[in-house]
């Protein structure tokens, strides 16, 4: 098991995982080849769950704020990007669960509609959380 402290870096690391999913399974679909894009897709979706899992069992089970300790014109960069993506965010699961539904069931013209959609959504949304780590955590820390 891993210890509480630990989750915010597995969380960024998954969400670079499902980042990388997503953009090696839109390399796969521009070169026609199905069955790799369907297993990157699903391997995406897969690395989100647990990175919802995993952030909501982190933030359920500690009172522990962490503040951004940016200066200038780094808060209202960081800021911007942290309620972007937090707005975004709360639409993945449903924009993710519709589009896999449409390919599951053979529903490809709906299924690529939404997907124009759901992939520049999903994968900002991914990326953006491993930048909000990055400057959380690594950039503008208090240096003991």
């Amino acid at each position: 098991m891993l210890p509480l402290e630990s989750l915010p870096t597995l969380n960024a690391v998954l969400n670079a995982c499902a980042a990388i999913c997503l953009l090696c399974g839109r390399w796969a679909i521009a070169r026609r080849h199905v069955p790799s894009h369907r297993a990157f897709m699903v391997a995406a979706f897969a690395l989100s769950v647990l990175f919802l899992a995993s952030y909501l069992v982190y933030h359920f089970s500690t009172q522990v704020v962490t503040p951004f300790r940016g200066v200038g014109i780094w808060r209202p960069i960081y800021y911007s990007l942290l309620i972007s993506h937090s707005v975004l965010a709360a639409g993945v699961p449903v924009l993710a669960l519709i589009t896999l539904w449409r390919a599951a069931r053979g529903d490809f013209q709906r299924h690529r509609a939404i997907a124009r959609w759901t992939f520049p959504i999903w994968l900002y949304v991914s990326g953006t959380g491993v930048l909000i780590y990055v400057m959380l955590y690594h950039f503008f820390v208090v240096k003991s």
